[in-house]
C-alpha cells in the first residue's frame, strides 16, 4: 500500500490536461464533498464541478471554500434522490444541457436503525439513495460519458459504498417488500452496486466503473447515526479517518491511469477486493431488469 503522500503527488501528476466536468449526486457532504473539494484543488480550479443534492446552502459554502479561475465553473443541482420522478427529472435536465461528463461520482445515502422507510414511490428510502438512484444517474447519463469518450478524454463512474464485503441476494425479494433488516438491506445495496458495476463496464469496455469501499470516515453520516457516536468519538477517531484523506484514495481512481477502463472494486486504499463472488450472469440479468422497471415507474 503506497503511503498518502505517494497518492496525493500520483494524484497531481495525473491531473487531466482539459477541463474535466464532474458530477457529485451527494456531493453536499462527506465523502462526495470531500472528493470534489480534492479534485477542484487538485486542478487549481480548472474543473466544472456540478453537486447534485438537496442542500443548496451547503454547496454554496463549498463553492465560496474552492480555487478560482478563469476556467473554474461551479454549480449545484437540486434533486432529492429518493424519489425516481425527481432523479429522472434531474437527469433529463443535466443530459439537455451538459456539453460531456469525464467522472459521476455517486455517494448519496444515509445510516439509520429505523427500519423499512417507503417513499411515495412505493420504495425504501435507504436503497432509493444507495442504490436505485445510482443506476439511473449512471444509465441516463451515459449519452454524456460517451460524448466525453469520444472527445478522447477520461469517462469513469465511481460508487461510493461497500466494495469487498460480497453482499448477497435474495432473488425473490430484491427490493425487500418481504425481509427488510438492517443486514438486508445493507448486503443488497452492496450487491446491486457489484452488478451495477460489472453490468456497465461489459456495456462499455473503454470507460471505468468503479465501486469503492472507503473504510471508517469522520463524516456527519457516521457521527450523527447514534447519539453513542459522539460519546465514542475518541475511540472512533482512532480508527477512522477524516474526510479529506478518505478523498485522496477516491480521487486515485479516478485519475490514474490503471483505473481508464473496465470494472473495479476496490478498498479504502485503491487496492483490489475483488468481486462479488455471487454473481452470476443470470442474477445479474434479473437485477438489471428490476431496476430498469422500478427506476422508470413511478408508484403511487
Amino acid at each position: 500500500m503506497p503511503s498518502l503522500s505517494v497518492v496525493r503527488a500520483a494524484n497531481l501528476a495525473s491531473v487531466p490536461k482539459y477541463r474535466p466536468t464532474a458530477l457529485f449526486l451527494g456531493g453536499t457532504s462527506g465523502v462526495g464533498q470531500a472528493v470534489a473539494e480534492a479534485l477542484a484543488q487538485v486542478t487549481n480550479g480548472n474543473s466544472h464541478i456540478v453537486l447534485c443534492g438537496r442542500n443548496k446552502s451547503a454547496a454554496d459554502k463549498i463553492f465560496e471554500g474552492l480555487p478560482k479561475n478563469p476556467d473554474s465553473k461551479y454549480e449545484f443541482e437540486q434533486c432529492d434522490a429518493t424519489l425516481m420522478s425527481n432523479v429522472r427529472n434531474t437527469t433529463s435536465s443535466l443530459a439537455a444541457r451538459l456539453p460531456k461528463l469525464n467522472y459521476l461520482v455517486l455517494s448519496a445515502g444515509f445510516l439509520t436503525l429505523k427500519g423499512r422507510d417507503e417513499t411515495s414511490e412505493g420504495m425504501d428510502k435507504k436503497l432509493a439513495l444507495n442504490y436505485y438512484a445510482r443506476w439511473k444517474f449512471v444509465y441516463d447519463l451515459m449519452p454524456l460519458l460517451e460524448k466525453a469518450k469520444a472527445q478522447g478524454e477520461e469517462a469513469r463512474v465511481l460508487t461510493v459504498l461497500a466494495a469487498g464485503t460480497n453482499g448477497k441476494l435474495d432473488e425473490n425479494d430484491l427490493d425487500l417488500k418481504k425481509g427488510y433488516g438492517l443486514k438486508a438491506a445493507a448486503d443488497n445495496a452492496t450487491a446491486m452496486n457489484d452488478y451495477m458495476v460489472e453490468d456497465f463496464a461489459a456495456q462499455h469496455p473503454d470507460m471505468a466503473f468503479i465501486h469503492a469501499y472507503p473504510g471508517i470516515v469522520r463524516t456527519p453520516l457516521l457521527t450523527d447515526f447514534h447519539w453513542s457516536m459522539k460519546l465514542l468519538s475518541p475511540f472512533v477517531h482512532l480508527i477512522s479517518v477524516s474526510p479529506g484523506e478518505c478523498a485522496q484514495w477516491m480521487l486515485h481512481s479516478l485519475l490514474d491511469p490503471k483505473f481508464a477502463k473496465g470494472p473495479f472494486f476496490i478498498n479504502n486504499h485503491a487496492e483490489d477486493a475483488g468481486a462479488n463472488k455471487y454473481s452470476t450472469p443470470a442474477l445479474r440479468k434479473l437485477v438489471w431488469e428490476h431496476t430498469l422497471t422500478r427506476t422508470s415507474e413511478t408508484r403511487t
